[in-house]
């Protein structure tokens, strides 16, 4: 049973998500501010969590970053009323692995949460394979690390899960709005460029030629 935690401080919204999650299943733990949202992350170690960008105490953009800081491999799905476009691309752009806007729909959002916890590239035991292997490099999908000559090189959550997408469709295009919904949620704006720079960081750190454009169309990864 997959650990849900979410971090609202509006009683009767965290009272729905409670009832909405435990109905669907999950096993549901909540927290009415940062500080003990963030306590409850750090120590429970939830498989995702929902959280609100306006608290009390900390705003919500400074929990994501705490708390991806200590734990780069954590989910959260941010569920707010915020309508500025900048701060949403720029909460996916620090590692938020959703953005679903308020007031949402119970089905939507229930179907985000799905599919955030299946974005999880860790096998399990005995029915895939550990590694993935590329031009001089090993992608650690149990560890979620990248390891190239023998060195750690440091992915943040949304570059591994790209990778590993490229990795497990090489030789295929992926096109930007198979990137956008698989990597970065459903729904997401098809006009950013998010994935083209996301694509150049992994470029820089891989340091090859391994990822090719597709123009006008996505990427591939070059099969060895």
């Amino acid at each position: 049973m997959a650990h849900v935690l979410v971090i609202e401080d509006e009683p009767s919204l965290r009272l729905l998500l409670g009832r909405l999650l435990t109905d669907a299943g999950y096993r549901v733990s909540t927290a009415a501010t940062a500080a003990l949202g963030l306590q409850a992350a750090m120590t429970e170690i939830p498989d995702l969590v929902i959280l609100d960008l306006i608290l009390p105490d900390i705003p919500g953009e400074e929990v994501l970053s705490v708390l991806l800081a200590s734990r780069p491999d954590a989910r959260v799905l941010i569920l707010s009323s915020v309508a500025e476009v900048g701060r949403r691309i720029a909460v996916l752009d620090t590692g938020a692995a959703d953005f679903v806007a308020k007031p949402f729909s119970n089905g939507e959002l229930l179907a985000r949460v799905r599919a955030r916890l299946r974005d999880d590239a860790r096998p399990s035991p005995g029915t895939q394979q550990r590694y993935l292997t590329g031009h001089g490099f090993e992608l650690d999908l149990q560890r979620r690390e990248l390891v190239m000559g023998g060195n750690r090189i440091e992915l943040s959550q949304r570059e591994f899960v790209l990778l590993a997408h490229l990795l497990h469709r090489r030789g295929q295009v992926c096109t930007r709005q198979e990137l956008l919904a698989d990597v970065w949620g459903i729904g997401f704006d098809p006009g950013t460029n998010v994935v083209d720079v996301y694509v150049r960081r992994l470029r820089s750190k891989l340091a090859t030629n391994s990822i090719e454009t597709v123009r006008n169309v996505g990427y591939r990864f070059v099969a060895c």
